[in-house]
């Protein structure tokens, strides 16, 4: 059951009654975040903007550890509570309770720079802005998190040319929580942390809503995969998904403001090098056609690499490699993401 608080714009009973409004709501949902949400609840108290002008509101996601008595333990923050049921669910829920006009997300294992809250609240005062994204920063020092953070700044990198962009991932993201609510806010269709995020600002372009960049706004990321299997699930969890929000904005399968062009490229030179090598069983010319599209993807690697080489020159060197498991991993969870929903709809369609 979730909490029993107001919706509308007064303090709760347990506020004094002439306490005022804040401006900004931040909701961070949390699952089994014990180990985390402290860094993170830290960090958001300890903002350049005056703590009376923000509120903290975390949504226990049905965590089984210690998180709600962690966060129990500051008497600053506010806990919802729900049965475990999705970020989607538990960020909706915040914002259903927030009192600030302007609402922010972050994550549990994520730690806001001090200047987070100001910095990606600033475009709001222009009235034409709905939403913004920020980005993260980690001090992870495995090779796989490393490779993480350069893939991210590489997005960055693109997105930063871009006017207004489509795409806000709720690590470090903000709305007005009019417009969240008048669109219903997240998808619950998506019962894991995937795609949902991208889907909901995908909505809200399609209506022409201005989202902007905000690079400045950073927060320190403690999950980055560190872990060449970690790796793999999470990408071919995001394939899997990224089906359902295909089918609803089939537009951002040629592009979105965040997806590198040469990605797609990628996963499409990784599925016809495999489906020829194996051909090649069967025809060995199919063997020449297969190394040929290996040896494309490799060049296709070459401007990461480079970039990355001013930065991390060991992730440079193995770029190549994991870039090939983040367009097979993406591409493999696509795959069954398709064909899990080919294989369901002669179901639903005979209900």
């Amino acid at each position: 059951m979730a909490e029993r608080d107001h919706v509308a714009d007064t303090p709760p009973a347990d506020m004094p009654p002439n306490t005022p409004l804040p401006r900004i709501s931040v909701i961070i949902p949390a699952y089994n975040a014990a180990h985390t949400i402290d860094q993170c609840l830290t960090a958001l108290e300890h903002q350049t903007i005056p703590r009376e002008h923000y509120e903290i509101i975390v949504v226990d996601d049905g965590s089984t550890d210690e998180t709600r008595d962690r966060v129990c333990a500051r008497p600053g923050v506010r806990l919802l509570t729900q049965a475990h049921a999705g970020p989607a669910a538990a960020r909706n829920l915040g914002v259903a309770h927030a009192r600030g006009p302007i609402v922010l997300f972050t994550d549990a294992d994520c730690v806001p720079a001090e200047n987070w809250i100001a910095h990606l609240t600033a475009p709001f005062h222009a009235p034409a802005i709905a939403g913004a994204k920020g980005a993260y920063l980690t001090d992870q020092r495995a090779l796989v998190a490393r490779f993480v953070q350069l893939e991210y700044e590489d997005k960055y990198d693109r997105m930063a040319r871009e006017r207004q962009i489509d795409f806000i991932d709720t690590y470090a993201a903000a709305y007005r929580r009019d417009i969240f609510l008048a669109n219903g806010g997240f998808d619950t269709a998506f019962p894991t942390a995937s795609v949902e995020d991208q889907e909901f600002s995908f909505r809200l372009a399609r209506q022409g809503q201005r989202l902007v960049f905000v690079p400045e706004a950073r927060v320190r990321h403690l999950g980055h995969a560190d872990t060449l299997g970690a790796y793999w699930r999470k990408k071919f969890k995001i394939g899997y998904w990224k089906v359902l929000v295909h089918r609803l904005h089939p537009d951002k399968l040629v592009r979105d403001s965040h997806t590198p062009q040469i990605l797609k490229a990628q996963i499409i030179l990784v599925g016809l090098a495999g489906l020829f090598l194996v051909g090649g069983l069967l025809w060995p010319p199919s063997f020449l056609v297969g190394g040929a599209m290996v040896l494309l993807f490799l060049l296709s690697t070459l401007p990461f690499a480079i970039k990355a080489w001013t930065k991390d020159p060991a992730v440079a060197l193995l770029s190549p490699g994991l870039l090939f498991v983040r367009a097979l991993a993406l591409g493999t969870g696509f795959a069954c993401g398709l064909a899990m929903a080919l294989w369901r709809s002669p179901t639903e369609g005979n209900r």
